[in-house]
């Protein structure tokens, strides 16, 4: 998202009551990662190294305690140091970050998301559901209940960027490939799931 989305909900975030750390632990649910290996469809690059992975039902967004939805997401995003976030929707246009991966957050509502390229899948998405889109991984909207709302946030190592011209295409994957793995998991931490799966991927 454009940096005037990030400052924007900085200035939310100033003002707004956020949970603890404790408060944050009781609505995480351990769940056992989707992930997808994205193949180069010619136009999107996706990412060879690092799998796409769902966390389904990841926050229990029942046990919120009365702090608004996107807060929660976004406040444990930050605890796990995923940051420069966002709350929005998400383009109905295919786009990818090449030199960032990106964390995305159901809030509330759900919506049908276009993962990889029009070659790649349509996958559900619903309040409480975490989706880690590595960098040249292609994203879009297909269609949202009318209260969707997905809170973003990215690794801090990286630079946000937004490709959608298949003319960037040579020089984006050569971005995506110096991309560096994050330090921690926007959901579990340094010991999430993800590090593990992105781990074993070979360049």
């Amino acid at each position: 998202m454009p940096l005037t989305d990030q400052i924007k909900n900085y200035a939310r975030k100033v003002v707004e009551e956020r949970p603890d750390e404790q408060a944050l632990r009781k609505m995480v649910r351990v769940r056992k990662p989707v992930s997808v290996v994205f193949e180069d469809d010619g136009i999107v690059p996706n990412n060879p190294r690092m799998p796409f992975v769902v966390y389904r039902g990841a926050v229990d967004l029942k046990k919120r305690n009365g702090f608004d939805p996107g807060t929660v997401v976004d406040a444990l995003f930050e605890q796990n140091g995923w940051g420069r976030s966002w709350r929005d929707t998400i383009y109905d246009f295919v786009h990818y970050h090449s030199q960032i991966h990106e964390a995305m957050g159901v809030a509330r509502g759900s919506a049908l998301i276009e993962f990889g390229g029009v070659k790649g899948r349509r996958i559900r998405l619903k309040a409480g559901d975490v989706a880690i889109v590595p960098a040249g991984t292609g994203h879009r909207l297909i269609e949202s209940s009318r209260d969707f709302l997905v809170v973003g946030a990215y690794p801090p190592e990286g630079t946000y960027d937004e490709c959608t011209d298949t003319r960037e295409r040579v020089e984006a994957k050569k971005r995506i490939a110096k991309t560096a793995r994050p330090k921690a998991d926007p959901v579990y931490g340094r010991g999430g799931p993800s590090l593990a799966l992105w781990s074993r991927r070979k360049s």
